[in-house]
């Protein structure tokens, strides 16, 4: 790009490509969305030739910049870039676009796609995960190495993504921590599907950045040297920069530029055809790409060989240092040798202790032997006990390792999405369990895409008290085990909080979400009962029967110790009674059927569950002869012993409705 000057016409013809390649795709697919592609072709060009370090040739080199197309819908653009600038993604796959089995998604999808750096869709996702990558970014340069690790984050951004709440947050922190790193572009057409953004939007964006402490620019995103040019200061910025372009969706349209016509559906092929005339092109021809602008756009593979070259030939020269011999071997997935050594076992003499509290010492148990383990709470870390106690806070223009999202749940969940993308680092994150509401579009985005951040989930039922029913969950657990590749595990004791985190950890395929008590829980004398590593394979048996098996009783969580008090109790009636542990539907569905069956035996059909939560969802282990005890309303504000009891959470209700059961 340097060798070529803005004003050369091989650069406006490789823009109008990047516009009528898109305008096809969508044409073809009769869907999409061909309007913000055909604006922000002149953007997209100026990033990918010249702005953007990264390598078509190896999308996943750890040095790049990254590139996110945080307005989803127009994601003819990020294809049409990827073929053009040499990505492994052919003109058949842009022709397939949104076909079922094509790598050309109707919104971009990580993991899918060669370049996609995060999937995006739900509008606001992509402006926060960002932050999470610049954040990632800031720790890897301040805790590994400032040159091999200076990165930075481009989005491109629209209308929806400025109204959606998420982003006040995001705007809000990345301004905060000062992430000079991270560069916004917004594409300000005015339009939105129902129309001009003033029937619901006509805040001054520019403000609200400037207020949060951000660099701003505006600039006409047709003018490219306006355009380079608020670029280049961007990229000179200690602040996180905003770089305002006035568009026009739908450009070149000579009947539906400017209008909510070209958001959300084909131009037709009336106009389609039009509009190949107003750009001088032939008005039949399709999906056209000249000899020159493919041998112009793709010299980015040969540029991208030599950026990644020049990084490695960096990296190889500092690999044997500590902090980069470390940060490789977690980039590559690889524990220490002893990482869970310092976990502590707990003993009943202990006392009563709530989950969170396990889980508290825990953390910092793997905080001494995981360098890249990091974490923060959304304010609650003294409640969630998630603070790191050997790490210091993460503040402006420093990186540490306990993160401090302030009252930013919604932010928090994207951030750890962005954290989860950065190489070698295992992020965890915290707050009430009922708060998940808030978290869930990111949540299910982590689950989406394989990544593996840790939700460390507290207050997860009545049994938190007080504070009412604001705050206890109910529906949540029913909920979240629905959601695909969450992984979701309530321990019954402390140690089955440690094997919790054990099995988070280990998980690098999905999230996982530890859901734990506010409340003490009696720890479970394992020299009486089975081992807490069960906890690995989902359920297992806690209490064996005496005698024949005649009963089964199944719970989760704080409830486990009414099962085995009610065990106690049956048995010594002459009930042969089994107790069984089941923290994690999920961990136990992946055990083989024998397994499943050695734990719940098909030929005992008496079966009771209990959780104090919803019912929904326990019916495949109780089976059509057992019952299920659980909420079928929402809590109440009083002490969490008077709810418990009140609902019937108490191993006296777990022995009326066994005895109920077996008549």
């Amino acid at each position: 790009m340097s060798q070529v000057q803005l004003s050369d016409p091989i650069v406006r013809e490789s823009i109008d490509t990047i516009r009528l390649l898109a305008a096809d795709a969508v044409e073809r697919a009769n869907s999409g969305h061909p309007g913000a592609p055909m604006e922000a072709a002149p953007i997209a060009y100026l990033l990918y030739m010249k702005y953007l370090r990264h390598n078509p040739a190896n999308p996943d080199w750890a040095g790049r910049d990254r590139f996110i197309l945080s307005c989803g819908h127009a994601s003819a653009l990020i294809y049409s870039m990827l073929h053009l600038t040499g990505y492994d993604l052919s003109l058949d796959e842009i022709k397939n676009f949104r076909q079922l089995g094509s790598k050309t998604a109707g919104h971009p999808e990580f993991a899918h796609t060669p370049g996609v750096e995060t999937t995006t869709g739900p509008l606001g996702q992509g402006v926060s995960a960002a932050v999470g990558m610049a954040m990632g970014g800031q720790f890897l340069a301040q805790h590994v190495d400032a040159e091999l690790f200076d990165y930075r984050t481009w989005v491109l951004c629209s209308d929806g993504d400025m109204m959606e709440g998420i982003s006040a947050e995001a705007a809000s922190l990345a301004g905060h921590l000062k992430l000079g790193q991270l560069n916004y572009i917004y594409l300000d057409n005015k339009i939105t599907i129902e129309g001009r953004t003033e029937l619901a939007f006509s805040e001054d964006v520019g403000a609200r950045y400037l207020a949060c402490g951000w660099h701003v620019e505006r600039v006409d995103g047709e003018n490219l040297a306006e355009v380079d040019a608020a670029m280049a200061r961007a990229q000179q910025e200690r602040r996180p920069s905003l770089i305002i372009a006035r568009t026009h969706i739908g450009i070149g349209a000579p009947n539906k530029q400017d209008t909510a016509d070209a958001h959300g559906a084909p131009l037709g092929a009336e106009e389609l055809a039009l509009t190949k005339q107003a750009y001088g092109r032939d008005p039949e021809a399709c999906f056209v790409i000249s000899k020159e602008v493919a041998r112009h756009m793709g010299a980015c593979r040969e540029r991208g060989v030599a950026l990644e070259e020049q990084w490695q030939k960096q990296f190889d020269d500092r690999k044997e240092q500590p902090a980069v011999s470390a940060w490789l071997q977690a980039a590559r997935g690889e524990l220490p040798a002893d990482w869970d050594a310092e976990l502590p076992i707990f003993m009943p003499e202990d006392g009563a202790k709530a989950t969170r509290q396990a889980s508290g010492a825990a953390i910092n148990a793997l905080a001494a032997k995981l360098p890249f383990f990091i974490g923060g709470s959304a304010d609650l870390a003294p409640s969630n006990n998630t603070h790191i106690k050997s790490a210091g806070s993460w503040v402006p223009d420093r990186s540490d390792r306990n993160i401090h999202y302030g009252v930013r749940e919604h932010l928090m969940g994207a951030v750890m999405n962005g954290l989860c993308h950065t190489p070698g680092l295992l992020p965890f994150c915290g707050t009430f369990f009922i708060f998940t509401d808030y978290m869930r579009p990111a949540i299910r985005l982590a689950a989406l895409m394989e990544l593996a951040p840790i939700y460390v989930m507290t207050h997860d039922s009545i049994g938190l008290g007080e504070d009412g029913p604001t705050h206890q969950p109910i529906e949540h657990l029913a909920s979240l085990r629905a959601m695909p590749n969450l992984t979701l595990i309530r321990p019954a004791d402390a140690n089955e909080t440690v094997e919790a985190w054990k099995a988070a950890i280990l998980n690098r395929r999905g999230p996982t979400m530890l859901v734990l008590s506010r409340q003490g829980l009696p720890t479970v004398d394992r020299t009486r009962f089975a081992g807490a590593a069960g906890v690995q394979r989902g359920g297992y048996v806690l209490a064996s029967e005496v005698g024949d098996l005649q009963l089964i009783l199944i719970a989760s969580g704080s409830e486990v110790q009414h099962a085995l008090a009610a065990q106690e109790k049956l048995q010594a009636e002459g009930i042969g009674t089994r107790v069984v542990s089941l923290p994690s539907f999920e961990l136990f569905e992946a055990q083989d059927a024998s397994y499943r069956e050695e734990v719940l035996p098909a030929a005992c059909g008496a079966r009771v569950a209990m959780e104090a939560g919803s019912t929904f969802g326990w019916e495949r282990y109780v089976g059509s002869q057992g019952r299920i005890i659980g909420m079928s309303s929402f809590g109440a504000s009083a002490p969490a012993g008077a709810l418990m009891k009140h609902f019937g959470f108490t191993a006296e209700n777990f022995v009326a409705v066994a005895k109920e059961l077996l008549g």
